[in-house]
């Protein structure tokens, strides 16, 4: 049983980790001059410029935004509630509110990844680059999302099967 929860535990830290680095690093679209994520855009020369109101599909951009720092804090709130309940509990019971609190998390990086899945192309269009951002690829940060995504989700459903024991 011990063991089982010491996995629980460390896989739950992995699925709020991924959340961290993929909202925070700036590398969901990159080439080879040039890398940006839902925050800024930074060029080879290190010169970064913020992405404001100015730029075209600001608006999906600031729902990838939101959506993805009320994923992090979901996840983060789900663990501090199983930590609570693991105390609290009587034996046989569910974790239901964890397993609620980390699928909404789920759901919601799952909406940013997929805003930013069916919009990349009219976000990088914008004259407001420095650089010519069209012409890139997904980069590690949109992938550790998926990841992620897949991690709150498995998470989600084992604090629903899972009951507390002895």
């Amino acid at each position: 049983m011990l063991f089982l929860l010491a996995f629980i535990i460390v896989f739950h830290i992995t699925s709020a980790a991924l959340l961290f680095i993929s909202t925070i690093d700036n590398a969901w679209w990159v080439g080879d001059s040039f890398s940006t994520d839902v925050w800024r855009m930074c060029a080879v020369n290190n010169t970064c410029m913020a992405i404001t109101d100015q730029f075209r599909e600001y608006q999906s951009i600031q729902a990838v935004q939101a959506t993805m720092i009320l994923s992090t804090i979901f996840c983060c709130v789900a663990f501090l509630v199983f930590i609570l309940q693991l105390f609290r509990l009587k034996q046989g019971e569910r974790f239901v509110l964890t397993s609620i609190i980390q699928l909404l998390s789920c759901l919601c990086v799952m909406i940013a990844a997929s805003i930013y899945t069916d919009r990349h192309e009219e976000l990088h269009k914008s004259n407001e680059y420095s650089v010519e951002v069209s012409k890139g690829r997904y980069g590690y940060s949109f992938v550790l999302a998926w990841i992620a995504f897949a991690f709150t989700l498995i998470s989600g459903v084992m604090y629903l099967v899972l009951r507390k024991r002895k």
